[in-house]
């Protein structure tokens, strides 16, 4: 029992002792940060401007091609809705079908399309994206930076490095073909 009590009581005291000592305090950050705005990056850097004119090229032919089929399908749909009560029976029947096929090759095409458009994007900024990177690295061992973020919820603009990033970017030579 009494050994009990001699345990309560070292514990006790041990608890008292460490309740009263301060907190340890973090240790200063020290070194150099930087960081990135890639959103700003992707969209004002040359390279990434090259890259949204080449998709644009790519798929404006395929573009045109489906607002002609719209247009289109917005034709047959005002003669439907001007004709419909004129129209025979079989007549009418056989325009709406024409037209609900027309609609799901257009849906399907317009689907196609967005697939395609989102590889081909993702493929180009993907690109851009190990360019960037590659850029952020070197002006981070040159300038002897410790860390950079890309991602933040806020950045001091004192610690933004975006604007060299985009001249360096701007600077490079396109990949050769």
């Amino acid at each position: 029992m009494r050994k009990a009590l001699l345990a309560i009581f070292l514990i006790s005291a041990v608890l008292s002792a460490a309740a009263q000592q301060p907190p340890p305090q973090p240790l200063p950050v020290t070194g150099k940060l930087g960081f990135v705005n890639t959103e700003r990056v992707l969209r004002d850097a040359v390279p990434a401007q090259r890259a949204q004119k080449k998709i644009e090229a790519e798929f404006q032919k395929r573009d045109q091609e489906l607002a002609k089929i719209a247009e289109q399908l917005k034709r047959m749909q005002d003669d439907l809705d001007k004709n419909a009560v004129t129209m025979g029976e079989t007549q009418r029947r056989n325009r709406e079908r024409e037209f609900a096929d027309l609609n799901r090759e257009f849906q399907r095409k317009q689907r196609e399309f967005r697939e395609d458009l989102n590889q081909r994007r993702n493929e180009e900024l993907a690109q851009v994206v190990e360019l960037a990177n590659r850029v952020i690295r070197q002006i981070a061992e040159q300038e002897k930076f410790d860390i950079i973020f890309q991602d933040a919820v806020f950045a001091s603009p004192r610690i933004d490095i975006t604007d060299r990033v985009i001249k360096a970017l701007d600077s490079s030579k396109p990949p050769a073909k």
